[in-house]
């Protein structure tokens, strides 16, 4: 993403550019914890580097997108929220970029490509679990989405579905 947010940065957007801890040392929920901390960060330091955390944007490749739209359900749904006992950042999200995501975690995990997010997940969290239940916890509050893939992208077909979802749930999004 370096040449992406430097291209953002000269075009006048203040960029945080971040990772988190990755599979299969870290396991789920470990990456949204990381994704809360540096967007408390931005709301502790916003005045120090100009930042405004009442108009953040999340943008993600693949796993990526999953984490920022997971984290968007979070955000955006109290209840969904509690499952994971954070304290949320205070920031606003505005929008979000998802680029080549999965969207579907339970789905994922129960399915042919299992491995890499069995990985994530770990062996003992069912696909039944809850917290991985992010489309049943989508609201209208959700940001507004642009859903992005590439034609020979594996997980493509996520992509429609997730739009489609948003926007039966109320939320401006377009692929």
């Amino acid at each position: 993403y370096r040449r992406y947010c430097m291209d953002l940065a000269r075009r006048g957007f203040a960029v945080v550019n971040f990772n988190y801890r990755l599979a299969p040392k870290w396991k789920f929920p470990i990456p949204l914890a990381d994704t809360n901390s540096v967007l408390q960060w931005v709301d502790k330091n916003a005045a120090r580097y100009h930042l405004m955390p009442e108009c953040v944007f999340l943008v993600g490749d693949s796993a990526g997108a999953q984490l920022a739209s997971h984290y968007a359900a979070m955000h955006t749904n109290p209840a969904f929220a509690k499952l994971f006992c954070l304290d949320m950042a205070k920031v606003t999200i505005r929008g979000l970029g998802l680029n080549c995501g999965m969207y579907d975690l339970s789905e994922r995990a129960s399915g042919k490509r299992k491995g890499i997010v069995l990985d994530y997940l770990g062996k003992n969290l069912s696909p039944e679990d809850s917290r991985l239940q992010v489309l049943e916890h989508i609201t209208p509050d959700f940001p507004p989405a642009f859903v992005t893939t590439g034609c020979k992208d594996f997980l493509r077909p996520a992509a429609q579905p997730m739009c489609e979802h948003l926007q039966s749930n109320g939320v401006p999004a377009e692929w």
